[in-house]
């Protein structure tokens, strides 16, 4: 069992930055590749970013690539997610995730365990 914890809960305004934490216990954190993903009101959840197991790969969706920066502390066992630029269409629940397969990966099905999210608004 695999338990992840998101915090930096925020409310920003336009061209501001936040960085969301997800701190993980369970399982042995290092060698398992950490992803986010957001849902926004009444759409899909849509893959945002993750990253492999030691940090020398990332794979980011083109919506937020360029201003949001994925990175993980394995001796902390937490992943970041430093976000940039942020726009109104940024706004959504971000959840972190937990996936025992050794790729990048951008489907949701891929992933094993869940944060319970964590809400990012936007204003304008």
């Amino acid at each position: 069992q695999v338990q992840l914890v998101e915090s930096g809960v925020g409310l920003v305004q336009t061209g501001g930055s936040l960085r969301l934490s997800c701190a993980a216990s369970g399982r042995a954190f290092g060698t398992y590749v950490m992803g986010w993903f957001r849902q926004a009101p009444g759409k899909e959840r849509e893959f945002v970013a993750t990253i492999n197991w030691n940090g020398s790969r990332q794979l980011y969706a083109d919506s937020v690539k360029g201003r949001f920066t994925i990175s993980r502390d394995n001796a902390k066992t937490t992943v970041y997610l430093q976000m940039n630029s942020l726009k109104p269409e940024d706004t959504a629940v971000y959840y972190c995730s937990w996936s025992r397969r050794s790729g990048t990966y951008s489907r949701p099905e891929m992933y094993d365990y869940w944060g319970q999210g964590t809400q990012v608004t936007v204003s304008s």
